[in-house]
């Protein structure tokens, strides 16, 4: 008798590519349900919409972001083809500003640069999940992969210079109010504001390295995507 051969479902890269397009399936709809109720509120609400979008897609977007810390996972692992240092810049960025700054104050919520943020991140990732979902499928379209890997050339340095902007609004609340600051032993403290001056300064920098990345592999993955379409 031959060697048994496992039926498509049960083989390691069919569960691996499963597993990959519910995960991509699940981000696109999240951003996308954002990208959608920020569209429909301003269009109703105009720009009184953009005091509560916290309030509105807040919930949705901190599991959005939670749920993309596994992407960390997938590349240290393997299943996903990407280089951990940049992914993992681009993930802390998102944390920081959404979780550190965002969340934990509110008057910093109701500011009209969160509502620009969101619209900036949300657009990024519903075009990034798509192209993601359909390439484990192996579908793929000359206008999403170019579109994949050139709208954040002009979009990524608007999203760095609103997360700057929302920290610098967020500085006088955290100096006044004492959000997120830790007192430590031997009348040492730290305080958050300090930290987020020292984080604001170190943005740019790692947007230089993100840029450089990202700007290397959509080299590399339009030519290789051209290099197919012509052996088509």
């Amino acid at each position: 008798m031959g060697p048994s051969v496992l039926p498509a479902w049960l083989q390691p890269r069919y569960r691996k590519n499963v597993y990959l397009f519910i995960y991509y399936l699940i981000q696109f709809c999240g951003h996308s349900w954002i990208l959608a109720n920020m569209t429909v509120r301003f269009f109703s609400f105009g720009k009184d919409s953009m005091a509560d979008t916290f309030y509105a897609i807040g919930l949705v977007m901190r599991v959005c972001q939670s749920i993309s810390l596994l992407e960390l996972l997938h590349i240290y692992i393997g299943i996903e083809s990407n280089q951990l240092f940049p992914r993992f810049l681009q993930l802390t960025e998102r944390v920081i500003i959404l979780f550190g700054v965002i969340t934990s104050q509110e008057e910093v919520q109701e500011k009209c640069v969160v509502c620009v943020l969101f619209i900036l991140w949300n657009l990024l990732d519903m075009v990034k999940y798509t192209y993601s979902m359909l390439s484990v499928i192996g579908t793929s379209y000359a206008v999403l992969t170019w579109l994949s890997q050139t709208l954040w050339m002009p979009i990524y340095p608007l999203c760095v210079l609103a997360e700057a902007f929302t920290i610098y609004q967020s500085l006088p609340y955290f100096e006044s109010f004492g959000t997120n600051s830790t007192m430590l032993p031997f009348d040492l403290s730290t305080c958050f504001p300090y930290v987020l001056k020292l984080y604001l300064m170190m943005l740019f920098i790692g947007m230089y390295f993100t840029y450089s990345h990202l700007y290397t592999e959509r080299k590399d993955i339009l030519r290789v995507f051209s290099v197919k379409q012509k052996n088509v």
